[in-house]
C-alpha cells in the first residue's frame, strides 16, 4: 500500500523491461516494509513462469556457514544431480556439511552455484530473492554478487534488501539501490484504518504521528490501542504512556544499555521529538554528553546539532514504556519543572498528574492557544477538562476542545467531545457551540441536512446565548447552505438570521455557577476558587463579540440568503495581511469575509488574503477550518488561470482529506482534479474517479459538489472530442425548466453550456436556460457574470446581435481578472469571424486566445485556437518539429507507432514494454504535444 513507485521500479527488473537493472537493492529501517516488497515481487515473478529462489539472512542462525545458501537451493536440490559431478558433490557437501569431512572451499561453491544458476535460466527466467543480507555470510554474498557480474545477459535477476540507509560493502557498483522512505501520511493513514483494532478520534492522529510513516509502527501501536480509544473514548494523558513493554526487537538493544544511558532515554521519549539536549541535561541533572553514546552505538538515537534524534518510532516508545509508571512520573515532573514553554510544562505536568487538579487544569487551558497547531490546543483542551474538579469548569472546557477538534478537522474527535458535553451540562451557550463544531464537520463528510437540523434545532437557545453565538452559528448554517444548494435550507436560513438579529449582545461576564456535587467545588486550591471572568468559549467560536467579526458573519449569512443583492459589493476581510488567525481577530471573521466575497465573485481581488489565510491554517494544522476555503480557493486559481497553483493546492488539501476521512472535500477535489485536466488537455483517454469516495457522497443534499462534478465531466468530454456527452453533463446543471441545480456554480457554467449547444445543434434548448440565468442575475450582475453572459448570448440567442455581445464580452478591460473566460471568448468570436470570412479580424482573435492559453497551460484551449489559426491559413505555430524534439528518444517511438494506429500492446510488442508502460508515457506526452487525445497525434505529425 502506497508504494506504487517503488513496484514499478521493482518490476522493470523482475518482468526484465529493456533499460531495466539486473539487480536491485531494496534499503530501509526497520519495519519499512523491505520483506513485504519482496514478497510482493515473489509474486509476480513466479505468476509470470519465472523460476523464484529465495532466502533470508538471519544473525542467530549459528546452525552453519551455509545457511542462506541451503535455503536458497532448498526448492532445486532435485536437480543437484543434474549437474557435472564435480559441481553437483561441492553443492552437496557445502549444503551437507555434517556428511563431508571439511567440505569444499568458497571459490569452489561459488563456481559451483553459478554453474547451477546458468542451467536453471537455461530453461526458464530465474529470479533470486533475498533479504536482510548484511545478515548473510560473506561467502554467500560474494557468490551472488559474482552471479550479478557474470551471468549479465542471461534471464537471471537478483532483488536483495538490506536495514539501513547505505549498502552493505562488496556489491557490484553497477547495482541500483532503491531507498524505501516512510509511508505518505494518506496510506498511513489507509493501512491503520484497515487494522482490526484501528483507532477512532484523537489516539488515530497520535498513531500516525507517532508512527512517523513505518508500517509497523503503525501496526504494533494500533494493536496496543486501549478499547476506550477504538470506541472514541478519552483515554488518558501523555501518548507513549498508554503502551505496555512491546515484544520487537529493540527491546533487547534497550536492556543492554546501562541503567544511566536507558534513564536518559526514559527522559527523550518523554520529552517528545523537537526538545533541546540542555533542557533533557538540566531535567536530568547531568552534564556529561557521554551518557548517550551507547544509545548511539546501538543505532537507537543521534545527536543532530542540539536536539537527540530517535532512529525508529518505536525505539521512542519501547524507551519510555518499558520505565515503571513512577519512574514515567518523575520524568515528567522533572521535565516540567526544566522547559521554558508554558504548554510545554501544563503538558508535562498534566502527564504526571492521576486527580483532578483544577491548578494544572488552568495552565492547560491558558496555554491552549500557544501550541503550534491546534492539534495540540485540542488535547491540551481535553485534558484540562479531564484534570477540571469542578462540573461547570470541566463542561466549558470540553465545549473549548471541541471547537478546537473541530478546527482539526477530525470527525471522530469532535463527535466524541460532542457527545460528551451534550452528556454532562446543558447550557446554552456550550450547546451551541457544540454544535456548530459538529455541524461544521459533518458538512465536510457529506451530512449536509442532518448538520443544518441540528442547527436550527439547537437555534432555539438563541436568546440565551447572545448575538455573537447566535451569528457564528448562522454563519455555520450559511456555510452549509451554500454546500447542499437546497433551497429550503436557503429559506431556513432566513428564519435563523431573524433570530440572531433578536438577541441581545452578549455580555462578557464569567458564566453562572452550576450547581454541582457536593465536595467538587472545594476539591481545587485557591486559584480553582477565585471567579475567572474570560469568554465562555475561546478559538473559532469565541471572541465574537467584536463588530468586524460580527459584521463579517452577517454579510456571508446574506450573501447566502440573497447573492444577487450581494454582487459587486465592496467585501472586507477586516484583517491586515500577516495577523495571527487567533487574534484578537479570528478565523470566523475571515473565513465568512472570504467566502462572501467567493460568493460575490470576488475572491480574486482578495487573492493575497485568501492564500495567506490559506497558508496560516495549513501551519496550524487546521483542516476543520481550511476545508471551507480551500475549495473556494481551487476554484478562484482555475477562473484566474493559475494551473500549477491549483494542481498543488489540490493534491496537498486531498491528503490532508483523506488522512481525516473527509468524503465530500476529496469528492470536491476530485471533480476539480479532472476540471483542471480538461483545461489543460490532459484528460485520460478513460477518466476515472474514485468510486469508494463518491459513494460516501450523496449528490442530492451536495449540490454543489455535484455541479463541479458536471462541469469536469462535461469539459472532459469536450477536451476528448465528445461533444454531446458534454453536452449532456453540462445541461444537468439546470433543471427541466432551467433553475440552476446550484445558485451559484451553475451560472458559471453557462457559457460552457452554450458552447456545447451551439457545437451540437442544440441551440433552441439552451435559450430558455440563459433567460433563467440572466434574469436571476438580476440588473447588476458581477464583472464575470456580464462576460459569460454576454459569450453565452452571441452563441445561441437568434434574436440577438451576435457581434455586439461578443464585442460586449471583450470591451470591459476589468475583465482581464479571468483570462481563461476572455481568451474563451476571442476563441468563439474568432471562428464566427473565419466563417464570416473576415479572416484578417478571425486570426486577430485566434492569435491572442492562443497567445493566452499557452501562457496559462491551458492545453485544451490552445489546440482549439491552433487549429482554427491554421484553418484560417495562418502558418502552424508552434513548430511542429519543436514539440517533437522536447521527447525522448522512447517516447518519440512509442509516438511515431500509435499515430500509425499501432495499439499500446502492440507498441509494446514491438519495443519490448508492457502496454501499461506504454499507455504512461503517452499520458505524459499529450501535454508536451499540446493535444489531449490519441487520434490528434495523426494530425500532428502530417503537419511535421
Amino acid at each position: 500500500m502506497g508504494r506504487d513507485d517503488e513496484i514499478g521500479r521493482i518490476l522493470r527488473c523482475v518482468t526484465r523491461e529493456p533499460g531495466g537493472p539486473q539487480a536491485l537493492l531494496l534499503l530501509g529501517e526497520e519495519g519499512i516494509g523491505r520483506t513485504t516488497l519482496l514478497g510482493h515481487a515473489r509474486e509476480l515473478a513466479d505468476d509470470d513462469g519465472m523460476f523464484v529462489l529465495s532466502a533470508q539472512g538471519w544473525a542467530a542462525d549459528h546452525r552453519h556457514a551455509r545457511a542462506c545458501l541451503q535455503q536458497l537451493l532448498a526448492p532445486v536440490l532435485d536437480q543437484l544431480a543434474g549437474l557435472p559431478a564435480e559441481q553437483s558433490q561441492v553443492l552437496s557437501a557445502a549444503l551437507n556439511p555434517v556428511t563431508h569431512d571439511g567440505g569444499p572451499d568458497d571459490a569452489q561453491v561459488r563456481a559451483a552455484l553459478l554453474v547451477l544458476l546458468d542451467r536453471l535460466a537455461g530453461s526458464r527466467p530465474v529470479l533470486v530473492c533475498v533479504d536482510d543480507i548484511h545478515a548473510c555470510d560473506r561467502a554467500f554474498l560474494d557468490a551472488l554478487c559474482a552471479g550479478i557480474r557474470l551471468l549479465t545477459g542471461r534471464p537471471f535477476r537478483v532483488l536483495l534488501s538490506a536495514c539501513g540507509e547505505v549498502p552493505p560493502p562488496g556489491l557490484p557498483p553497477v547495482m541500483e539501490s532503491l531507498h524505501l522512505g516512510p509511508l505518505s501520511a494518506t496510506s498511513a493513514a489507509a493501512l491503520l484504518d484497515r487494522r482490526p483494532t484501528a483507532p477512532t478520534g484523537r489516539r488515530r492522529l497520535e498513531i500516525l504521528e507517532e508512527a512517523e510513516g513505518n508500517p509497523a509502527a503503525l501496526v504494533e501501536l494500533s494493536r496496543r490501542v486501549p478499547t476506550a480509544f477504538r470506541a472514541g473514548g478519552a483515554g488518558s494523558g501523555g501518548a507513549p504512556a498508554g503502551h505496555p513493554p512491546t515484544a520487537h526487537a529493540f527491546a533487547a538493544r534497550l536492556d543492554a544499555l546501562p541503567p544511566a544511558t536507558g534513564r536518559a532515554l526514559l527522559y527523550a521519549a518523554a520529552a517528545g521529538p523537537g526538545e533541546s539536549v540542555a533542557t533533557l541535561m538540566a531535567a536530568l541533572d547531568i552534564d556529561d554528553l557521554a551518557v548517550w553514546a551507547p544509545a548511539e552505538a546501538a543505532g537507537l538515537v543521534a545527536l543532530v546539532e542540539d536536539r537527540l534524534v530517535f532512529r525508529h518510532p518505536l525505539a521512542r516508545v519501547t524507551a519510555y514504556s518499558r520505565h515503571p509508571a513512577g519512574e514515567r512520573q518523575q520524568a515528567r515532573q522533572d521535565l516540567a519543572g526544566t522547559v521554558a514553554r508554558p504548554e510545554i510544562r501544563a503538558h508535562h505536568l498534566a502527564a504526571a498528574t492521576l486527580r483532578t487538579d483544577e491548578s494544572v487544569a488552568t495552565l492547560l487551558e491558558d496555554s491552549a492557544w500557544r501550541h503550534a497547531d491546534v492539534v495540540g490546543t485540542a488535547r491540551a483542551l481535553e485534558q484540562a477538562a479531564r484534570l477540571s474538579p469542578r462540573r461547570r469548569e470541566r463542561s466549558r472546557r470540553l465545549a473549548e476542545a471541541v471547537v478546537a477538534a473541530h478546527a482539526v478537522g477530525d470527525p471522530g474527535w469532535v463527535r466524541d467531545l460532542h457527545d460528551r458535553v451534550v452528556r454532562d451540562f446543558r447550557d446554552p451557550e456550550l450547546v451551541c457551540a457544540a454544535a456548530g463544531a459538529l455541524a461544521s464537520i459533518m458538512s465536510l463528510e457529506s451530512a449536509q441536512r442532518e448538520a443544518f437540523d441540528l442547527l436550527v434545532e439547537v437555534s432555539e437557545h438563541f436568546p440565551a446565548v447572545g448575538r455573537s453565538v447566535a451569528l457564528a452559528v448562522t454563519a455555520v448554517a450559511g456555510g452549509i447552505a451554500v454546500q447542499s444548494g437546497l433551497p429550503e435550507h436557503r429559506a431556513g436560513l432566513s428564519e435563523l438570521l431573524d433570530r440572531a438579529r433578536k438577541t441581545a449582545p452578549a455580555q462578557r461576564t464569567a458564566p453562572a455557577r452550576a450547581t454541582e456535587p457536593a465536595g467538587e467545588s472545594d476539591a481545587a486550591g485557591e486559584t480553582g476558587r477565585a471567579e475567572r471572568h474570560r469568554p465562555p468559549v475561546t478559538g473559532f467560536l469565541g471572541h465574537l463579540a467584536g463588530p468586524d467579526t460580527q459584521r463579517a458573519l452577517e454579510t456571508l449569512v446574506t450573501a447566502v440568503i440573497r447573492p444577487q443583492n450581494t454582487t459587486g459589493a465592496p467585501v472586507r476581510p477586516g484583517q491586515p495581511h500577516g495577523a495571527p488567525l487567533d487574534g484578537p481577530y479570528t478565523w470566523a471573521s475571515r473565513t465568512a469575509a472570504l467566502a462572501a466575497a467567493c460568493l460575490a465573485d470576488e475572491a480574486d481581488v482578495y487573492l493575497g488574503q485568501l492564500r495567506e489565510t490559506d497558508a496560516q491554517l495549513r501551519t496550524a494544522r487546521a483542516f476543520g477550518i481550511r476545508g471551507w476555503t480551500v475549495v473556494a480557493l481551487v476554484d478562484t486559481f482555475m477562473s484566474i488561470g493559475w494551473f500549477t497553483e491549483a494542481e498543488t493546492l489540490i493534491r496537498e488539501a486531498e491528503a490532508e482529506a483523506a488522512v481525516l476521512r473527509l468524503p465530500r472535500l476529496r469528492a470536491d477535489l476530485h471533480a476539480q482534479a479532472l476540471a483542471l485536466q480538461a483545461l489543460r488537455g490532459t484528460v485520460p483517454p478513460e477518466p476515472r474517479l474514485n468510486p469508494s469516495v463518491w459513494r460516501a457522497v450523496c449528490l442530492d443534499e451536495n449540490r454543489a459538489t455535484h455541479a463541479r462534478l458536471l462541469r469536469a465531466r462535461g469539459l472532459a468530454a469536450i477536451a476528448l472530442g465528445d461533444w454531446d456527452g458534454g453536452w449532456r453533463h453540462l445541461r444537468e446543471l439546470f433543471t427541466a425548466d432551467g433553475s440552476p441545480l446550484h445558485p451559484v456554480l451553475s451560472p458559471r457554467s453557462i457559457a460552457e453550456l452554450a458552447v456545447a449547444a451551439q457545437r451540437t445543434g442544440r441551440s433552441e434548448e439552451a435559450v430558455p436556460v440563459l433567460a433563467r440565468v440572466r434574469a436571476e442575475q438580476g440588473e447588476r450582475p458581477s464583472t464575470r457574470m456580464t462576460l459569460l453572459l454576454h459569450h453565452a448570448t452571441a452563441l445561441v440567442d437568434p434574436d440577438e446581435d451576435a457581434e455586439q455581445h461578443f464585442q460586449l464580452a471583450l470591451v470591459n478591460h476589468e475583465a482581464d481578472r479571468w483570462p481563461w473566460e476572455r481568451a474563451h471568448v476571442r476563441l468563439n468570436y474568432g471562428i464566427r469571424l473565419r466563417r464570416c470570412r473576415r479572416i484578417r479580424e478571425a486570426r486577430q482573435q485566434l492569435t491572442t486566445a492562443l497567445e493566452t492559453a499557452e501562457r496559462l497551460g491551458a492545453g485544451a484551449l490552445a489546440a482549439a485556437a491552433a487549429r482554427e489559426l491554421r484553418a484560417s491559413g495562418a502558418a502552424p505555430t508552434p513548430d511542429t518539429a519543436a514539440l517533437l524534439e522536447q521527447l525522448t528518444a522512447q517516447q518519440g517511438q512509442i509516438v511515431l507507432l500509435a499515430a500509425r494506429g499501432l495499439s499500446n500492446r502492440e507498441i509494446g510488442e514491438q519495443l519490448f514494454l508492457s502496454p501499461r508502460t506504454v499507455g504512461s508515457h503517452l499520458y505524459n506526452v499529450y501535454p508536451k504535444l499540446g493535444i489531449s487525445r490519441r487520434q490528434q497525434l495523426r494530425d500532428l505529425l502530417e503537419e511535421k
